[in-house]
């Protein structure tokens, strides 16, 4: 794609946004964050000049990568993909802006435990397994509420910002969009909580008129 034709794609996308968010209500705000994991870092630039400004990385490896080759632009990087316990320092060495994916108190306690030995504090955010799906991660919605309350209780240096998942992987509208449902109904039971992710670039209008906050493109902005 030519700069013009990538614009007027973003736009594209950005008036199918605004015409959700508007939907649920004037004052809903929705945030996009690029999912940038099957690109490199010219369509990132290419992107930022167009006006996107946060990006989210699956991989801490190709985070790190990125962050690095991009140092001089004022990107917000976002981490996304599921995290290893032998990824937290090169995580955490990055200082992403928010860490979408604890998807376990293990993982929690581990972080909490760099993070105070560091003497940083790290913005994230709590997965919900809202489809009840094997093939993904994440906290079932039962267990959900304990979970985030014992790490605010346990790790407080992970200041928690509110929920993510992943919508139900069907083709069933419905069924995608019950998904949705539980995870802002667990967001709403959350003290002071302010982001919940969800939406992809299949999805993304269903997760917003469901109550998303956030939702994460990849295909649909870069075209692949």
């Amino acid at each position: 794609m030519t700069l013009l034709e990538q614009k007027r794609n973003f736009d594209a996308i950005i008036e199918r946004i605004e015409k959700a968010r508007l939907h649920v209500s004037d004052h809903h705000i929705v945030k996009i964050v690029a999912a940038s994991k099957y690109v490199g870092v010219e369509e990132i630039k290419a992107l930022y000049a167009i006006g996107q400004r946060a990006f989210g990385e699956n991989k801490v490896q190709d985070m790190k990568t990125k962050v690095e080759a991009l140092d001089d632009y004022p990107l917000e990087w976002h981490f996304i993909g599921n995290l290893q316990k032998n990824k937290i320092n090169t995580l955490l060495s990055l200082n992403p802006q928010l860490l979408h994916s604890i998807d376990s108190l293990d993982i929690a306690h581990a972080l909490n435990e760099r993070l105070v030995r560091e003497g940083k504090i790290l913005r994230a955010l709590v997965q919900v397994n809202s489809a009840y799906e094997k093939s993904k991660s994440g906290f079932t919605p039962e267990e959900f509420k304990d979970a985030y309350a014992q790490i605010i209780e346990q790790c407080p240096a992970l200041h928690l910002q509110g929920v993510m998942s992943i919508g139900a992987h069907t083709d069933e509208i419905d069924v995608i969009k019950k998904s949705f449902e539980i995870t802002r109904s667990l967001f709403d039971k959350l003290p002071n909580a302010t982001i919940c992710s969800m939406g992809m670039s299949s999805d993304f209008e269903l997760a917003i008129a469901c109550g998303s906050t956030m939702v994460r493109l990849g295909s649909i902005l870069f075209n692949h």
